[in-house]
């Protein structure tokens, strides 16, 4: 039997889980550098967690500097089983209130700085990101938070900025028009990469304020968002607590749509034309069909 490996993504304003017992500090490297910092192994109730703070402890690393191609590979590397983004964001939507948690389905991806594939030349791939997140673990993820008294809401369209200055007001009204519910910095390249590496990956969205768009709301500013994020963090835990609590008592089977097995078909390069130096660096993300 297959047993549930969750790797958590914490972002801005989750730089620990202090709900983990048994914690093992696991330094990893990857072909493609190291990390944001060191994965915190270990389990809440009898469900293996590991635990990487997206921007690294202290927060120092700013969205385009994050190494999400390394973060994915190393969550690969020690055997997670599915990818729980939690991060915080933006609303485009009055409904979607500061301290209300989202469970994304969508992305528009809007970054331009980053490295968003492990393939490229040597070895070409192409997986789709029609459905872009795992259902399953997004739904067990939003049943918690609600368990926990945190107003969730079961769908939203997340636009994907480079950053790190917020929106500009006419960017903001852009976003509304094309259906955006949420903006943040961080999802894309990771849900792409996560898709790649065949991780089932889910993405909890904390909101923290409304975004520039309301003409009755003073602009975003960190120190308003900092106090949001404190009382968000706080659910973020317990949610992931009693997210263990579901996930023991459920047998972990193949989640829908084959995330696990998409890679079966997606590579397109002849085996001869392959170059040896990229398949090495791609042993942990794609090794099951090289």
């Amino acid at each position: 039997m297959t047993k549930w490996k969750i790797g958590v993504i914490g972002g801005s304003g989750l730089y620990e889980l202090d709900a983990l017992d048994r914690v093992e500090e696991v330094r990893v490297d990857t072909p493609w550098g190291a990390p944001s910092d060191a994965l915190l192994s270990g389990q809440i109730g009898t469900v293996d967690f590991v635990f990487l703070p997206r921007h690294g402890r202290g927060h120092w690393l700013t969205p385009s500097a994050v190494p999400y191609r390394a973060n994915i590979d190393a969550l690969k590397r020690v055997g997670c089983t599915d990818v729980l983004s939690i991060s915080a964001c933006g609303s485009l939507r009055a409904d979607f209130a500061p301290t209300d948690f989202v469970l994304v389905d969508q992305f528009i991806d809007r970054t331009f700085a980053r490295e968003k594939s492990f393939f490229g030349p040597g070895l070409v791939g192409h997986v789709s990101m029609a459905d872009p997140v795992c259902a399953r673990l997004s739904g067990l993820a939003g049943e918690a938070a609600q368990h926990c008294g945190v107003t969730v809401h079961a769908r939203g369209t997340y636009l994907a900025m480079e950053g790190p200055q917020f929106s500009s007001r006419a960017e903001s009204h852009l976003y509304r028009q094309w259906g955006c519910d949420v903006i943040g910095m961080t999802n894309m390249p990771e849900a792409k990469l996560a898709r790649e590496a065949e991780l089932p990956y889910a993405t909890l969205a904390m909101v923290t304020d409304f975004d520039c768009w309301r003409d009755d709301e003073a602009a975003v500013e960190v120190t308003n968002v900092l106090e949001v994020m404190a009382r968000n963090t706080l659910a973020a835990r317990a949610t992931l607590v009693a997210l263990a609590g579901k996930l023991a008592r459920l047998e972990r089977t193949p989640s829908p749509g084959g995330i696990e097995t998409c890679l079966d078909h997606a590579l397109i390069t002849a085996p001869s034309a392959r170059d040896p130096a990229l398949l090495a660096k791609l042993d942990a993300v794609a090794g099951r069909v090289l």
